[in-house]
């Protein structure tokens, strides 16, 4: 049995007990100020307790390697100032239509020889709708699955419907991003409410599926939209399983596209934060990498980042990636070794 462990932190010179959790009973009633108090620690202390809640939850030195694949590209007729994607922008990505489900295959089968034991198709959709192209979608989960890959996908809303036919098909995640907090939520999207957001991720519970939902940073937030964000997640009945911590891509063509670089240690910090007050889950270093330096993702990984997005940089079509390459020299150069698929 694990050991019960203590987060504490720094209050002057005095250091407090804020919470004890166990490996029996976790967390679901965070308030914002807890959660801000904890992510603005010193980072030291808080790096030291983001790994020490980490090396009690989960295997520090494995990492679990997720491909994604962009299946339709561009055309989303949603105005998310971040994204590349909507149709309202001008931006340099080009539209594509759905792929063949032997191409998303091919590249499945890829990411599996490339030590990938998940396999994620975005659709730039806003919505699943009961067309031809979703049922394209289930042949391609029911084909990934069959490669023996853990399957995830991330349409835009869907029904609850469309949830269990999607998991019937075989698929195991579900991606679906809060993105940013409920009260800065209208400043970034005015095509989608927030709680179209949860309905979603509710959808997909019922229907059996594990979640997959985090967030950006760097939209033009406060630290405090930061934590009432991870407070929805963190405080949800069962945590997501999957929870990806994004800065944001600067896009050309997007409003947003002159926002300032993410700085390393907000990263560290959102990622040690989520990583202390949802302990089971995973936690991905998402979109940002590429702007990383090897030794900055080291810091990702010690605060509690233990998986990540990797194939070759034309695969995500949409941000760059990594190459498998650098992946793997830096995996080796830190100790790590990719996770294999746990079901």
């Amino acid at each position: 049995m694990k050991d019960i462990f203590a987060c504490k932190i720094i209050n002057g010179n005095a250091m407090k007990e804020i919470n004890e959790i166990s490996t029996k009973e976790l967390r679901h009633n965070w308030t914002k100020e807890e959660l801000l108090e904890i992510y603005e620690r010193p980072l030291l202390e808080l790096v030291y307790e983001a790994a020490t809640v980490h090396h009690t939850w989960h295997k520090a030195n494995e990492v679990q390697l997720s491909t994604l694949l962009s299946v339709k590209t561009g055309g989303c007729p949603e105005d998310c100032s971040y994204c590349g994607q909507a149709a309202r922008y001008h931006t340099d990505i080009q539209v594509q239509s759905l792929l063949s489900t032997a191409t998303v295959l091919a590249h499945a089968r890829q990411a599996k020889d490339n030590g990938a034991s998940r396999f994620c198709m975005a659709a730039a959709w806003r919505e699943v709708r009961d067309n031809r192209d979703f049922d394209r979608i289930i042949e391609m989960v029911k084909g990934v699955n069959e490669i023996g890959l853990e399957v995830c996908c991330t349409l835009g809303m869907l029904t609850e419907q469309q949830a269990i036919r999607l998991k019937e098909a075989g698929l195991h995640a579900y991606n679906h991003n809060l993105d940013t907090s409920e009260e800065y939520y209208e400043e970034i999207i005015s095509t989608r409410k927030f709680d179209q957001r949860i309905g979603t991720i509710n959808h997909a519970r019922q229907a059996g599926l594990t979640v997959c939902s985090g967030g950006i940073i760097g939209l033009g937030e406060t630290h405090a939209d930061r934590m009432a964000m991870l407070r929805t997640l963190a405080n949800m009945e069962q945590h997501p399983e999957s929870v990806p911590i994004n800065a944001l891509a600067r896009v050309k063509g997007t409003p947003l596209e002159n926002n300032p670089k993410v700085a390393l240690w907000d990263m560290v910090r959102m990622i040690a934060t989520a990583r202390i007050v949802m302990p089971a889950s995973m936690v991905r270093l998402s979109a940002g990498r590429l702007e990383m330096t090897e030794t900055e993702q080291a810091w990702c990984f010690m605060a509690g980042a233990n998986s990540i997005f990797t194939g070759e940089r034309e695969t995500l079509l949409v941000t760059p990636n990594p190459s498998i390459v650098d992946d793997r020299i830096m995996l080796e150069n830190l100790g790590l070794k990719p996770m294999k698929r746990t079901n």
